[in-house]
């Protein structure tokens, strides 16, 4: 990697300039596509973007590259303050936040990579499970001078963010998730479809000119039928249109079956996520969510003390395009009344062992101290899905979950 000026490791100073490898790394693939994966959902060439407020900046946005393990990244970096790392979801790239990121880049130092095997990034036969890219984030950020930063993440990119500050507690300040993945197994069929037996041959076929018109056919049927699928359908054809070529569909399979199988989503946050308190955490879903339920962000904020809930009643599995200005003012009112998280190891470490149970315990014990902590926390006490303003969550009425009665998520609360 060769860099020019730099931070000076404190992450908050003025931006850095980072030179792209004078190899030019990467595919020819990656040339050819460069200027659209820097466009925002929505835009054509030459065009504005579908979504309101800084389109000039949404447009002119550049990626940078950099080599980190000898593969080329690429990511977008924009604006000075408080770093945000975005990470998008599988099949993705850096160019689905471009609807908020000129507005984040107001105030933050925002950060957002095309993960490896997506985008403009390198995709060797590599790790491509969830654990490998919050290594990659780690890495990422470490060579960016950037210590710690509020971890936003969509899709398989939330199971990433979730994986980053469990693996990494003091280097993540906030969590965001945006429909995220690793709650429960309920997936889109074509997911699971795609990740079974077979799904090599099936997506062979977007090498085809014929089957991928076809394919857009469909989505667009989608779209005019009003399903909830095809409420995302610019994004679905957008996804689906990146897999054009071997390397890219090998990528996606490996990364997809690294977390689905034909029965649904195989890795699940759950049985740590109690590993999360006192980290300001915010959930935000899209209502009409047909990749992965919207029952699933219920069930995260049941299970996670303290987080806030945020659900865009009209939204499919993309909230950040659909309202993106609604998008940035619950994350700017988040933002103003959290303070970042300060985990240290030594309290990770407590936290951790205050969970672990000998052999012979019963697993239910490992749930006896979910009540008491959302009561410490004050928060909505398991009551999913009643929020107040801004996603924070209302006071239960009642003290059913201090007796115990029903807390699905806190079964799961067991050493594993």
């Amino acid at each position: 990697m060769r860099t020019a000026g730099g931070d000076g490791g404190t992450g908050t100073g003025g931006a850095s300039r980072l030179v792209p490898d004078a190899s030019g790394g990467g595919s020819d693939e990656a040339g050819s596509r460069q200027a659209a994966a820097v466009r925002a959902p929505g835009t054509k060439a030459g065009g504005a973007a579908r979504t309101g407020g800084a389109t000039s900046r949404k447009d002119t946005l550049s990626p940078r590259f950099l080599t980190v393990h000898g593969h080329r990244r690429a990511y977008l970096r924009a604006g000075r303050g408080s770093p945000v790392l975005l990470i998008h979801g599988i099949g993705d790239s850096s160019a689905t936040w471009l609807p908020v990121l000129p507005g984040l880049a107001r105030r933050h130092t925002v950060i957002a990579p095309d993960l490896l095997g997506h985008g403009l990034s390198d995709k060797p036969r590599a790790d491509y499970s969830v654990g490998g890219f919050a290594c990659g984030m780690r890495d990422l950020l470490t060579v960016l001078g950037i210590e710690r930063a509020t971890v936003v993440g969509h899709s398989l990119g939330g199971g990433v963010a979730m994986q980053f500050a469990y693996q990494f507690p003091e280097r993540c300040e906030r969590l965001v998730l945006v429909g995220t993945g690793g709650v429960g197994p309920q997936v889109s069929p074509l997911l699971r479809l795609a990740a079974s037996p077979g799904g090599e041959a099936l997506l062979s076929l977007l090498r085809l000119p014929a089957a991928r018109l076809a394919g857009h056919g469909v989505i667009s049927a989608l779209g005019l039928l009003g399903t909830d699928l095809g409420r995302d359908s610019d994004e679905v054809a957008r996804v689906f249109g990146g897999l054009a070529t071997g390397q890219s569909r090998a990528a996606f399979l490996r990364t997809l079956r690294s977390a689905v199988d034909a029965r649904g989503q195989a890795i699940t946050m759950l049985d740590r996520c109690y590993l999360a308190q006192g980290m300001p955490t915010l959930i935000m879903w899209g209502g009409r969510d047909a990749v992965i339920p919207v029952e699933h962000a219920r069930i995260a904020h049941e299970a996670m003390p303290g987080s806030r809930l945020e659900i865009f009643p009209d939204a499919g599995h993309f909230p950040h395009h659909t309202d993106p200005d609604r998008f940035q003012a619950v994350l700017a009112d988040f933002f103003a009344t959290t303070r970042p998280g300060s985990h240290t190891v030594r309290e990770w470490r407590a936290l951790l062992r205050s969970r672990a149970l000998p052999p012979e315990a019963p697993a239910e014990d490992a749930s006896r101290p979910v009540s008491a902590s959302r009561s410490r926390h004050g928060d909505s006490e398991g009551q999913a899905g009643r929020v107040g303003p801004a996603g924070r969550p209302e006071r239960a009425a009642d003290g059913d979950r201090e007796a115990g009665r029903s807390d699905p998520a806190g079964r799961l609360f067991k050493a594993g």
